[in-house]
């Protein structure tokens, strides 16, 4: 592991992390003028060390002299706004009562990158009732409602922008924020076909018959095993948002896309809030927009998976 102490000797390439970025930079450095510029403050990094597990933003720990913040870095220029999102998209979270979110510390500019500085978790031992207690405060947070679908303001969804213009119909909004922009990034870059649209366009006509109507909720419109962390206090706490007020069925199938919860996280959640009868039959359903959102970052596997999930709706 690299690490970047007070004064290092040396730079590391953001490509070595993050395939986006091309100019060396040195992170201690890079945090001293994040500081500088936010607060108006001097600081002195003691320890900089890179973080795994970031697909889209090179990601860094780094413990200060009276705290340990997290410190994730992107390109301003290929992903503008990102982090202005994911900020306000975490303020959204906090206001309405969601599962515990990391604090953001500062959110900023400077040259050609952008900067979310987070604090950092230290990670405790699972309470027992983990999953009980994490799918009771999730469906807190789902319980808020609003009149429109949509969000004031558009956010990403991994590397991709996510549309959130307001929609008062629940099926129109899927239609037009949802499938119909990675829809065409799909055909444009070549991934899907004219006859894919064809099908999907039979799917859309199918919706209200498929998907029963609910009020708008707030979600956290990413959730899968990989955005959510075990807390010093042992529960869970939510990260990385793409937050819209939503049909609440779209968090709990995403949840399921990649293996899924523990079981007890979809009992405990169904005995405080409980679904409309027949979501085990729409789970493919919801979760062919975060498949297209695949399809269109990583193609393969996810093109083959999106065309059987449509054909089994529509056929």
């Amino acid at each position: 592991m690299v690490f970047f102490r007070l004064k290092p000797p040396f730079q590391l390439s953001l490509d070595a992390i993050d395939p986006h970025t091309e100019k060396m930079i040195n992170p201690a450095d890079t945090l001293r003028d994040i500081w500088k510029k936010c607060f108006d403050l001097d600081i002195d990094p003691v320890l900089v060390t890179p973080l795994g597990g970031g697909s889209i933003n090179a990601v860094y720990k780094a413990i200060l002299p009276e705290e340990t913040v997290v410190m994730k870095v992107n390109s301003a220029a290929r992903f503008p706004g990102m982090f202005a999102a994911e900020q306000r998209g975490l303020d959204i979270l906090r206001k309405y009562n969601s599962p515990p979110i990391p604090n953001v510390i500062c959110q900023t500019t400077i040259g050609q990158y952008q900067y979310l500085v987070l604090e950092y978790l230290e990670r405790g031992p699972r309470r027992r009732d983990f999953f009980e207690h994490f799918a009771q405060q999730l469906a807190t947070l789902h319980r808020n409602t609003t009149d429109v679908y949509g969000l004031d303001h558009d956010n990403y969804i991994g590397a991709l922008p996510q549309y959130n213009h307001a929609h008062a119909d629940l099926y129109q909004f899927l239609i037009e924020q949802r499938f119909q922009p990675q829809l065409k990034l799909a055909v444009d870059t070549g991934r899907l076909t004219s006859q894919d649209l064809q099908l999907f366009t039979k799917l859309f006509s199918g919706l209200p018959a498929m998907i029963p109507n609910e009020p708008p909720s707030l979600i956290h419109g990413d959730l899968w095993s990989g955005n959510y962390l075990t807390g010093p206090e042992g529960d869970a706490w939510l990260i990385d948002p793409a937050v819209a007020w939503v049909h609440r069925e779209a968090d709990l199938a995403m949840s399921r896309l990649f293996g899924g919860f523990d079981p007890e996280f979809y009992d405990s959640y169904n005995e405080v809030f409980a679904l409309s009868p027949g979501f085990e039959q729409r789970i493919d359903l919801w979760n062919l927009y975060p498949l297209l959102v695949h399809v269109n970052l990583f193609g393969g596997n996810y093109i083959g998976e999106v065309r059987s999930i449509v054909k089994k709706y529509t056929v």
